[in-house]
């Protein structure tokens, strides 16, 4: 089975690491050449697509030297090479770096930009475009923030780091504070907590959905909201999460009645998560700031997103 590549020989490309597959090392070996064995045991991929990937370079060995396609099969080495990428629509808007020393990376991330390659988004998510910037291969996310939503995102450096960041999210020892944009209700008292249990949409596969009093399922998620600026019929809230469940904030919004502006899945789906974006509507949620102590450096690191909300 393949893996990502972390072999520091084998360099990336576009920000893209290759995939790393060991050879079997066996006493009686079938194949003649490399061709032969890529080409019965990743059928997936024909014997010609293979050929033009091993004659246009983008197969090589451990030393990083292209593999031709005489080349013959070599008992218990490993190998890489690079998937094809599919066509992607640009996404046309950029992430900031706002702060980066050798351990850790703390990047603006504007709305509609993925965070790491899935589904459609390779080239196009905030994870290989800043691997491509700072020429940094081992970069990971330290969490993750949905598509749709812009703000702040912590990036570690090193892999030997990234247990005790991500640690700091695991025991709850990292203070977010988001914004949002919905409309204004004088029904609810604010500040309000909400708590509830999030679990899967069973009709949509990418929508959450609050339990049902009848399911007895104990909470798993909280937040705390307040009202902090109202413009006529619209409001700006501060939300601050104490547990990460997807779509969380958004779930909880919607939920009190108050489903945030630009938000294309709740109340009611009103696109399919494949279907083309409305660049000029995003949804009104912003990671606004983020503070802990630094695990690696003990340094108190607190940060601010330079974006803001539109409001209508």
């Amino acid at each position: 089975m393949a893996h990502v590549s972390k072999n520091p020989a084998i360099a990336m490309r576009d920000g893209v690491s290759p995939s790393c597959l060991a050879l079997p090392r066996l006493r009686h070996i079938p194949w003649l050449t490399l061709l032969d064995h890529l080409a019965e045991r990743l059928p997936r991929v024909s014997r010609d697509e293979w050929a033009q990937r091993m004659a246009s370079g983008q197969v090589v060995g451990e030393n990083g030297e292209p593999l031709g396609l005489d080349a013959p099969y070599a008992n218990g080495s490993r190998i890489y090479y690079w998937r094809d990428m599919p066509d992607e629509a640009p996404i046309p808007f950029e992430a900031r770096v706002l702060f980066e020393d050798a351990h850790l990376v703390v990047a603006d991330k504007p709305h509609f930009l993925p965070v790491t390659p899935g589904g459609r988004y390779v080239k196009e998510t905030l994870l290989v475009r800043l691997k491509t910037q700072l020429g940094c291969p081992d970069l990971s996310p330290l969490h993750r923030i949905d598509r749709e939503t812009a703000g702040l995102v912590l990036l570690c450096k090193r892999p030997q780091d990234r247990d005790a960041y991500q640690r700091l999210f695991r025991e709850r020892r990292v203070d977010k504070q988001y914004e949002a944009i919905a409309a204004w209700t004088d029904r609810l008292t604010f500040p309000l907590t909400r708590t509830s249990h999030i679990l899967e949409d069973e009709q949509a596969f990418y929508r959450m959905r609050e339990a049902r009093p009848d399911e007895n399922l104990p909470p798993n998620s909280e937040t705390r909201v307040d009202c902090v600026e109202r413009r006529g019929l619209w409001a700006m809230y501060r939300l601050w999460p104490e547990s990460g469940k997807r779509h969380q904030l958004r779930v909880h919004m919607n939920a009190l009645g108050l489903p945030l502006l630009g938000d294309q899945f709740y109340p009611t789906a009103r696109r399919g998560p494949s279907e083309k974006e409305d660049f000029a509507n995003p949804l009104r949620l912003l990671a606004r700031g983020i503070a802990f102590t630094d695990p690696v450096t003990g340094a108190a690191q607190s940060h601010k997103s330079c974006m803001h909300l539109a409001w209508p």
